[in-house]
């Protein structure tokens, strides 16, 4: 079967963005959970601060949450592969978000290609069938949940075309460039490891983003920064 050789292939991608230097400033090391959640923030922040995004800003003030993935890396030749790993947290009617739970995506296909490209990705989750989704087990994007390229481009804040009614609306930025991230037959997991390491054996998905039984002061400046764009 290919689907078992592309998720070796997507759990290779993963251990080679863990692997990457840490800065030479920091001075004691950093979890590799919370690595991930200070790489969100930064994807968060550049993304929402962009004028060309104004449907994810306008998406996000009605969201019921977002998953964010700071490195979503594809590589291939003939057989391709896509993986990276990020954080969903979910946002309550006043606005405010939860902690951040741990998520792996990935993706495979069969075609002529070659390269390596590396995308920062938002994932904006628009209504509870998308949330839960999520949360109650692996899930295929567009079979457990459906999905719509977000809207690129000035003057389109308040634009309800295309992909109007979904579950998730998705961006991308590659090489500097702005576009809708095409995520379509990916699938999405928890990570089980990083969600422990962050909180606790305990820690489940729905306990962490529905529940909000557990938190992490590590994670205060990315709700900070998802609490900014409204």
């Amino acid at each position: 079967m290919i689907l078992k050789p592309l998720r070796v292939l997507v759990g290779v991608l993963l251990c080679a963005l863990v692997s990457l230097p840490m800065s030479a400033q920091a001075q004691t090391p950093v979890s590799e959970a919370q690595q991930l959640v200070d790489k969100s923030k930064l994807t968060a922040e550049k993304m929402l601060n962009d004028p060309q995004l104004g449907t994810l800003r306008n998406w996000m003030k009605s969201a019921k949450g977002v998953l964010i993935v700071p490195s979503f890396l594809k590589a291939g030749f003939v057989v391709g592969g896509a993986g990276g790993s990020g954080v969903l947290l979910s946002r309550d009617s006043g606005g405010n978000w939860s902690a951040p739970a741990f998520y792996t995506i990935g993706a495979g296909s069969i075609g002529l290609q070659a390269g390596v490209q590396d995308a920062e990705m938002i994932l904006v989750i628009m209504t509870d069938k998308g949330l839960n989704a999520l949360i109650n087990s692996e899930v295929k994007l567009g079979a457990d949940a459906s999905v719509a390229v977000g809207e690129i481009g000035a003057g389109v804040e308040g634009s309800t075309t295309a992909g109007f009614g979904k579950d998730i609306y998705t961006y991308s930025k590659t090489s500097g460039l702005y576009g809708g991230a095409s995520v379509e037959g990916a699938w999405v997991r928890f990570r089980e490891g990083l969600n422990g390491e962050y909180y606790g054996k305990t820690a489940t998905p729905r306990a962490i983003v529905i529940e909000r039984k557990f938190d992490n002061s590590g994670a205060n400046s990315l709700r900070g920064a998802l609490a900014a764009a409204r």
